[in-house]
């Protein structure tokens, strides 16, 4: 039984949810491969051999690759998956763009948003936006997991490694997609789904302006990322990519400041496994206080100077 990790990289470096992958991954059981698939990726395969666990990477290099078209990336998997019990990816934009690709050329299902590894062919996943947790079996030659990498631990990297590195020629790709170019926004802050600490803003704030006005300072005093509620997202207070929650991006950081989110359960549900989650509202009925650690019944437009200040 061996399990296949498809990293998620830039060619230059991994993303930290390939480490988090891997965690899942040595839990199915057997043997750990990691596939780098790309251009130009020696930096990255470096990365890779120097994970705990790993007993083998498979490089895959190729023009083709470069850019991680999710159609050219399926043809690499699917040319290797006959050799893997499990093909996990994680559960990030590109991870679900490839995965049901997969699932389907193979004919197999797919579980995703795997949160929990009970055993080989045992699953846990949120269901109902969170709400409840359900137990999957699958008895699938080849199991296609996408994993929820806030639920694992990040694996260990050490410099002195010695994991084996294989080369493995490209498949023919169908040429169908081409890579045109890319518009990648450029922000100083940490990345919101790595960050060790992130604030939040809510419908509350009232405005773009407000939203910047309050919640770009604490951010600043903490080294934080920012993120958002839906509701204002939608309102226009903050771009879409700062959304948190169910139908945005899922984060557990050491430190989760909510600022005038009422506490809707898809929001809940993108953030309640924060190590530390601290609420300030001033509707003492909000629902984000049932999930905080420290809750702060105040006015935001007070209190979040206050806290600037005393930081």
């Amino acid at each position: 039984m061996t399990s296949l990790v498809i990293a998620e990289h830039d060619n230059a470096s991994l993303k930290p949810s390939t480490l988090n992958t891997v965690t899942a991954a040595a839990q199915c059981g057997g043997d750990v491969h990691v596939l780098i698939a790309g251009h130009n990726a020696t930096c990255a395969v470096a990365a890779a051999a120097s994970i705990t666990g790993v007993a083998k990477v498979i490089h895959i290099d190729a023009d083709t690759l470069a850019h991680g078209l999710a159609e050219n990336m399926t043809a690499q998997i699917v040319a290797l998956a006959s050799g893997y019990s499990h093909l996990l990816f994680p559960a990030t934009a590109a991870g679900k763009n490839v995965a049901p690709r997969v699932a389907a050329k193979l004919d197999v299902g797919q579980l995703s948003d795997v949160t929990k590894v009970l055993s080989a062919d045992t699953f846990e996943r949120p269901i109902y936006a969170g709400n409840a947790i359900a137990t999957v079996q699958s008895t699938d030659a080849i199991k296609v997991l996408t994993v929820r990498t806030t639920a694992f631990d990040p694996a260990d990297q050490s410099a002195h490694a010695s994991t084996t590195i294989d080369m493995v020629a490209a498949v023919a790709v169908p040429g169908t997609t081409t890579y045109l170019g890319a518009e990648i926004a450029k922000n100083d802050r940490p990345e919101l789904t790595a960050a060790k600490i992130i604030v939040s803003g809510g419908r509350a704030l009232g405005s773009q302006e407000k939203f910047n006005e309050v919640m770009t300072p604490l951010a600043d005093k903490l080294g934080a990322a920012v993120g958002a509620s839906r509701a204002a997202v939608d309102a226009g207070y903050a771009a879409n990519d700062l959304q948190v929650g169910q139908t945005g991006k899922i984060v557990a950081p050491q430190l989760y400041v909510a600022v005038g989110i009422s506490g809707a359960i898809q929001h809940l549900a993108g953030m309640k496994d924060s190590k530390v989650i601290v609420a300030i509202n001033k509707d003492a009925e909000a629902p984000i206080f049932s999930v905080a650690d420290y809750g702060l019944e105040a006015d935001l437009f007070v209190a979040v100077p206050e806290l600037v200040a005393a930081l």
